[in-house]
């Protein structure tokens, strides 16, 4: 396989269809070897337009999803961002090579130790991999300017949204299969908020994600 014509076709075919138009997302989409992140069984369907299997029931999202999450984030250069999944750790270092920290957890200890050495290895210096649980935040390091969900969640935690700076935004996957759409939420000023629905998709469900009436104040 050529891999980076296969790099080239995903770019092209897949993530600009799907309305990727910012250049600063689509150059680091080609900076990233996103081979490097894939098991090795399924290195051969690094580009394609699936899920890609991690193993412990989780799954690496569809390139073109993940490259529209960054987007929709409208990450500046300056963000500090907070990744809820971290999983294979392509998206942290996407994310990573747009803005000035990333702290991204993971709730899955063998993940969050094998991405942290992919990261290392591909000398990814600003994003730090904290192993532990994500489902009401990361309150220890917050506010930030940016959050990212990685697993969809039923409703949307309170919690989560309180960890926002004024001006941060969050994009959250929010419903119950087969039903979700991608949410971003703004801070507008403090304790308000305003929410806007992006376009419907399904992914699977984060570890741990709170039903109505078990938000955490």
């Amino acid at each position: 396989m050529d891999i980076e014509l296969a790099r080239a076709n995903m770019i092209e075919s897949q993530i600009r269809t799907w309305d990727v138009l910012d250049q600063r997302v689509l150059d680091a989409v080609g900076a990233i070897r996103r081979e490097d992140f894939v098991p090795p069984a399924y290195r051969d369907l690094a580009f394609a337009d699936l899920d890609i299997p991690l193993g412990h029931g989780q799954v690496m999202l569809p390139p073109k999803l993940e490259a529209r999450f960054v987007q929709e984030l409208a990450i500046a250069p300056g963000d500090r961002v907070l990744e809820i999944g971290t999983g294979s750790g392509f998206q942290a270092a996407l994310l990573g090579r747009l803005c000035s920290q990333v702290v991204s957890v993971e709730i899955i200890p063998e993940f969050a130790e094998a991405a942290r050495a992919r990261l290392a290895r591909l000398s990814v210096t600003n994003v730090t991999v904290e192993a532990g649980d994500g489902a009401d935040g990361w309150a220890k390091n917050a506010p930030y300017d940016a959050i990212l969900l990685t697993g969809s969640v039923p409703v949307l935690p309170e919690s989560i949204q309180r960890q926002l700076a004024v001006g941060g935004r969050l994009l959250a996957v929010v419903g119950s299969a087969p039903i979700m759409t991608a949410q971003l939420v703004t801070c507008v000023a403090a304790g308000v908020y305003r929410t806007e629905g992006l376009f419907e998709t399904s992914i699977a469900p984060l570890q741990h994600a709170r039903g109505p009436g078990r938000f955490v104040f």
